[in-house]
């Protein structure tokens, strides 16, 4: 049946073959950025006007920026936009940073933070779970992977624990990182703590979700305390207790008035997923009268809505201000040609560029496409280093010792374009150079452009294939 159906109407020479193909065309036109996304569906839709229109109307339109943004504008910003504010003082070229930044984001650099840093769930989950213990008010947690482990258990138990002494608690977990069925979310559900899922639909016209996810790790209690970063909610986390499967990572907890701009990020999500909004003083303290260090941070969003490509941008931003030295440490790296260049020409103009990926990551296949992608980078002066088991899933950048962006993106077009991602950005000298230490510790074998041409012809031809899937991967 299908097959009389695109046979009669499946030619472009047909009228309603025509219509459709032409009804895309103009869709993409107007809506479609990407010069190759567009041409791809255009041309998809003349040659199978019927398949094209389909796949086109379930994969092809982004849905996600209509609902984000009446979720948006749905609710007031909890702090006044940034070209109200004061530029903060800062020596060359890193006041040009912060102003792009600002700019880029709409949001205010925060003073009088403090951070820590944490690396793996040994030691972290620990102060996640005495921080939840010690909860007042309200906790808010989102994961990508939250499982329902022996980790999971604590956490879910704690959150329980908290409920009961009449702290207000709201869980969020992805749609697919935490399972299309979630074992922690019905476990929860049973316990009777709020959570939900992000992006989660069987809904045939809901498909594309499926392709969108909540890439954050984001812990906020009495929206004075936040934790965020590369760090999920796994046993395999914990790599003192040797798990089969080990993943080292890195997490940080914050305290001062940034913690405001973590929790509204929470506050964005969950009334994305469950259209009830969080409010009052019992989640948002007063961040003016929070005063926990020195520091200046600044959180920044990116996902497929009106926060598209913005860590990308500010990513490309940090290396085009860099003079000295610019170290990344990322467990995936395929970045669009955009970031490319952006760490070529730094290179090019004398920048010490240092990129740290794992030796063997959990995802092999992107270990392969990367191999196809890097000689360019390599050609340009761009060191790559591959760093030891067991795999680490860190998502750090320092620029000349100075500046640190952190939190939940890979340098990867999926996280760069399609995942909701948040990071933060720190200007603060101690803690770069505490993470470009840690990075440095982890720079083991170099990865040179002979290493890459010694690969025989099948090899490099399967790699080069897998990188045609780099949107997707």
């Amino acid at each position: 049946m299908l097959a009389d159906v695109d046979r009669v109407l499946g030619p472009a020479a047909t009228p309603v073959g025509l219509i459709l193909a032409v009804g895309v065309t103009v869709h993409v036109l107007l809506h479609k950025r990407e010069v190759a996304a567009a041409t791809a569906w255009i041309g998809f839709a003349f040659i199978a006007p019927v398949w094209g229109a389909l796949f086109y109307f379930m994969f092809g339109i982004n849905r996600v920026v209509r609902r984000a943004q009446k979720a948006r504008t749905a609710r007031a910003p909890r702090r006044p936009p940034a070209d109200q504010h004061p530029v903060h003082e800062l020596p060359d070229p890193f006041a040009a940073l912060e102003r792009a930044v600002r700019r880029i984001t709409n949001r205010k650099a925060e003073r009088r933070n403090a951070v820590a840093v944490f690396h793996d769930g040994d030691a972290c989950y620990p102060a996640m779970l005495d921080a939840i213990a010690g909860a007042r008010s309200s906790i808010a947690l989102s994961s990508y992977i939250m499982r329902d482990d022996g980790i999971g258990d604590r956490f879910a138990r704690a959150l329980l624990d908290a409920q009961n002494r009449g702290v207000a608690v709201r869980v969020l977990v992805d749609g697919i990182g935490s399972g299309y069925f979630s074992p922690i979310k019905r476990r929860l559900d049973r316990m009777g703590v709020p959570a939900a899922q992000f992006m989660h639909s069987v809904l045939p016209w809901r498909m594309p979700f499926l392709n969108l996810r909540s890439h954050k790790k984001l812990l906020v209690v009495d929206g004075t305390v936040g934790f965020t970063g590369g760090m999920n909610i796994s046993d395999q986390n914990l790599v003192a207790q040797r798990p089969k499967h080990p993943v080292a990572d890195t997490h940080f907890r914050f305290e001062g008035p940034v913690v405001t701009q973590l929790l509204d990020v929470f506050a964005h999500d969950w009334h994305f997923a469950t259209d009830e909004d969080i409010e009052g003083e019992r989640w948002f303290p007063d961040p003016d009268e929070t005063e926990a260090g020195e520091i200046l941070a600044r959180v920044i969003t990116s996902g497929p809505d009106q926060d598209l490509e913005k860590i990308r941008s500010v990513l490309m931003e940090a290396c085009a201000c860099a003079q000295h030295s610019v170290k990344v440490m990322t467990p995936y790296f395929l970045p669009g040609a955009e970031t490319v260049s952006a760490l070529t020409l730094a290179a090019l103009r004398g920048v010490r560029v240092d990129i740290i990926v794992p030796q063997r990551s959990d995802h092999r296949f992107i270990d392969l496409a990367m191999r196809a992608h890097i000689a360019p980078l390599i050609e340009a002066g761009v060191r790559f280093w591959l760093g030891p088991a067991p795999f680490n899933h860190s998502k750090l950048m320092v620029v000349d010792k100075q500046w640190s962006l952190v939190g939940s993106s890979n340098w990867d077009m999926r996280s760069l374009r399609l995942n909701f991602e948040m990071n933060v950005e720190i200007y603060d000298e101690a803690l770069a150079l505490e993470l470009d230490g840690f990075m440095t510790a982890h720079q083991k074998t170099k990865l040179k452009h002979r290493d890459l041409s010694a690969r025989s012809l099948p090899v490099k031809l399967r790699d080069a294939a897998l990188r045609l899937l780099l949107p997707y991967i």
